[in-house]
């Protein structure tokens, strides 16, 4: 059974930081493809960062690019999210998601929510003043 369990978000001022965190059980996150997608109210979800399972190679959206950055600590099989520079926008639910097979995609494939097999319940971010 594949469990996902995010922590870390919270309340924090604008141009702020945070750290979430995704503590997986039942599968190792450095055999498969993880990724951060968020979902603000009344729109759709969207793409955050990815991290290959190999090399661990990471991928961002356009919309975080220099402030975000998606590592992972495989000792303790957890992934991480560090956000600067937060703006109201940045204002979601960060889900954790876990891709479930180990075919290759193409870098811009790892941003498509449908590649994801297993979900976290999610945290709470929100940048306000």
């Amino acid at each position: 059974q594949v469990q996902l369990v995010e922590s870390g978000g919270g309340l924090v001022q604008p141009g702020g930081s945070l750290r979430v965190s995704c503590v997986a059980t039942g599968r190792t996150i450095s055999n498969h493809d993880m990724a951060w997608f968020r979902q603000a109210p009344g729109k759709e979800r969207e793409f955050v960062a990815a991290m290959r399972r190999s090399s661990g190679s990471p991928s961002y959206g356009d919309s975080v690019k220099g402030r975000f950055s998606v590592s992972r600590d495989n000792a303790k099989n957890t992934l991480f999210l560090q956000m600067n520079s937060l703006k109201p926008e940045d204002t979601a639910i960060y889900y954790c998601a876990m891709r479930a097979s180990s075919n290759r995609l193409i870098l811009s494939a790892l941003s498509d929510d449908r590649q994801y097999d297993y979900w976290g319940q999610g945290t709470q971010v929100t940048v306000s003043s």
